[in-house]
């Protein structure tokens, strides 16, 4: 199972992604969080990891070498949509082996790479190896993958979702983000996702979390959870602190069972 949590930016994708992945991993899966945002470096923190893990991109020169890689294809003439800049057939989660890859027992995480300085250019290069990546990662039994996605819809555009078999969108309480998650949900269809839905975050009240589910439910978007405000996610998310096993874990146990459920 491949799960893409997306969302606008700043609607607690990263909380989410944290949260489903601890309880994932307490009911036994074997969980690989996928960073594929290029812009938010928190996530390793929420995780409980010291430092992040070396970016995959790294693996292929950095993004000089992704950039040189992808100008032979282009120079071939082929699209970005379809251009592999990997030489593996396949990847398994056993085969990535560290600094790439941090996490032991039941959690890891992998990042595909991040924006490290001013005028460095677009991207595209990210979001290529991203959508390899995940197509080409084979999973076992009991394996799920959890991608924390960039912001927005670009990701949409770059085919990354072709390769997911759930879409978690997050919706915090702004119009804003109500309507991308309209947006989200078609696109995701054109992609050939089966399973879309929502989840509430940042909710202060039941009735801010049934107006919000009034206004999704206009908008045919399912809602399958809501994460109400709690002081200790506020707290990890504000000093970059382990988002362990809180509030928040009883109000994701109905999404995890949403998700794994055929």
């Amino acid at each position: 199972m491949k799960i893409s949590v997306c969302g606008k930016g700043g609607s607690g994708k990263s909380t989410v992604v944290t949260l489903l992945a601890n309880e994932l991993a307490e009911n036994g899966y074997h969980v690989l969080v996928v960073d594929s945002d290029e812009s938010n470096s928190g996530l390793f923190r929420l995780l409980g990891f010291e430092n992040p893990p070396v970016p995959l991109m790294e693996l292929v020169g950095g993004k000089k070498g992704l950039k040189e890689r992808m100008a032979v294809r282009f120079s071939s003439g082929e699209t970005e949509s379809k251009m592999d800049v990997l030489t593996q057939d396949k990847i398994q989660i056993k085969d990535i082996t560290p600094p790439y890859i941090m996490g032991d027992g039941n959690l890891k995480l992998v990042s595909i790479g991040k924006i490290l300085q001013s005028l460095e250019g677009c991207a595209c290069p990210m979001g290529v190896l991203s959508r390899e990546f995940l197509r080409k990662l084979r999973l076992e039994k009991n394996e799920v993958v959890v991608v924390d996605m960039e912001a927005g819809v670009e990701h949409f555009g770059r085919g990354i979702e072709t390769s997911i078999d759930s879409v978690l969108v997050v919706v915090e309480p702004s119009l804003e983000s109500i309507e991308l998650a309209a947006k989200i949900k078609g696109l995701s269809a054109e992609a050939g996702v089966k399973k879309i839905a929502a989840i509430l975050n940042k909710v202060s009240s039941d009735d801010v979390s049934r107006r919000l589910g009034d206004e999704l439910s206009k908008r045919s978007v399912q809602v399958i959870g809501t994460l109400h405000y709690h002081t200790d996610i506020f707290d990890a998310c504000l000093l970059g602190h382990k988002l362990a096993r809180a509030n928040g874990d009883k109000e994701i146990k109905e999404v995890v069972d949403w998700l794994m459920s055929r």
